[in-house]
């Protein structure tokens, strides 16, 4: 016997739980499944425990540099046991809170186990079957693991979470931004550090971006090795070896930060007609409904982007419409993300390729970071501004923000493109002194035509 719902969400991620909690206060009658722990890739492998574990480094790092401000310190020592330990309680804080909430929300039956479809309408869980008048799937993504890699021991975003000691020799297997993130924090641990990218490193930013990332990272001792090519890999008593185009490279870890693919293999789609795009990923409209008309899908498993605020954001679209009667789409979010190496890079909106092959007149202008006062007195002055607009319309296309605070300096140009305030409002503003954001009336002041 089926038991019956108005609603069921098949993943904890930071789009199912929302959409659960507000679907139930709607007073629908509402399943929550999930197979492992609530919060997804962000709380447990992702943004939460990283971010963790960046600031550990950030402290080590400064402290290192203790005599750059005048300030006298011993050896600096990293105890990576506790280290994890602080990580794990800010992880599991998170998780314990949305389970807590999750479990006493009216209307919400929580269901921990794997879901698998029956039918259109029907989901199995641990041998029970499930009938939802709507389906919503937010399961998610895990890391890719090529088969060079699968003879030999590895870690990926997951499982390098639980290192309690520190590598000798850490070769991380990827370019973009789990692989850097890691790559800065553990050669602030006291690490060595290799990072092997396939091709170029950042490959989705501009060419001055990646190349003053580039640097940032070499500069603190990161072996860098672009356009690695193939690769092989063998383990060598306790060190494994890595082979590449140019050469090889032995440590004692391996980390893979190759990509990501999506959680749908378990799922049995095709039970319920839903179908995949050419990448694998399930196969969304504008308003992120599926090929069948009452299922949707939020979050990575849609490919409509991976990261957390965008998960967040198709919860907020997809319940918005359903039950405040709006008609939002993915189609009208301002493209943004940020890279949290340090300093960090904040983007949004068009690259230089994008304006490019956009055909539009153009505006463009750029500043480094040792024009910033706040960025100079702090003594972290790496990196620059970039800012593209509309020759004729005066606002924002894009953003690349390298530099400290560039993550949050980032957000109020987004909120300026979100509503076309034009770069003469933003000139015209008084901005606070000394701010990181005081540069940017500055910056569009300069701006000239992109040739």
């Amino acid at each position: 016997m089926s038991r019956t719902y108005d609603a069921i969400v098949i993943g904890g991620g930071q789009a199912g739980p929302f959409l659960a909690a507000r679907l139930a206060g709607a007073g629908q009658r509402t399943a929550l499944i999930e197979r492992r722990f609530m919060g997804g890739t962000c709380v447990n492998d992702g943004c939460q425990p990283t971010k963790t574990l960046v600031a550990s480094a950030r402290v080590a790092y400064l402290a290192r540099r203790a005599a750059d401000f005048g300030v006298s310190t011993g050896p600096v020592g990293v105890d990576m046991a506790a280290v994890k330990a602080r990580k794990d309680k800010v992880v599991l804080a998170s998780r314990e809170g949305l389970d807590n909430w999750m479990e006493s929300t009216e209307n919400l039956t929580v269901i921990r186990g794997s879901a698998v479809f029956n039918g259109p309408h029907t989901v199995e869980v641990n041998g029970v079957e499930l009938e939802g008048a709507q389906i919503f799937l937010n399961t998610g993504a895990r890391a890719v693991v090529p088969d060079w890699a699968q003879g030999v021991p590895y870690l990926t975003n997951t499982t390098v979470l639980e290192l309690d000691t520190l590598p000798r020799h850490l070769i991380i297997v990827g370019g973009s931004y789990i692989a850097l993130e890691f790559a800065q924090m553990f050669r602030r641990f006291g690490a060595e550090v290799t990072v092997l990218a396939r091709g170029k490193l950042a490959s989705r930013e501009d060419d001055d971006v990646r190349e003053t990332i580039q640097q940032i990272l070499t500069g603190e001792g990161i072996t860098v090795v672009t356009g690695a090519g193939e690769m092989s890999a063998e383990q060598r008593g306790d060190d494994i070896a890595v082979r590449h185009e140019g050469g090889e490279v032995v440590g004692s870890h391996l980390l893979l930060a190759v990509g990501r693919v999506p959680n749908v293999e378990d799922l049995s789609l095709e039970k319920a007609g839903i179908a995949l795009d050419g990448d694998g990923y399930i196969a969304v409209d504008d308003k992120l409904r599926t090929n069948v008309p009452h299922i949707y899908a939020l979050g990575d498993v849609n490919g409509r982007g991976a990261f957390t605020h965008t998960s967040y954001n198709d919860f907020e679209i997809v319940s918005q419409n359903l039950l405040d009667g709006a008609d939002r789409k993915v189609s009208e979010r301002v493209p943004a993300y940020a890279m949290y190496i340090d300093p960090p890079l904040g983007r949004a909106g068009m690259c230089e390729a994008d304006v490019r092959a956009s055909g539009r007149k153009a505006l463009v202008a750029t500043r480094p970071m040792t024009r910033v006062s706040r960025a100079n007195e702090r003594a972290e002055n790496l990196g620059f501004m970039k800012v593209f607009a509309d020759a004729e319309t005066r606002e924002i296309l894009g953003v690349a923000l390298l530099g400290i605070e560039g993550d949050e300096v980032m957000q109020s140009l987004l909120q300026a493109m979100k509503a076309g305030t034009t770069v003469d409002t933003i000139i015209g503003t008084m901005h606070v002194h000394p701010t990181v954001s005081e540069l940017v009336p500055t910056l569009l002041g300069d701006l000239k035509p992109l040739e």
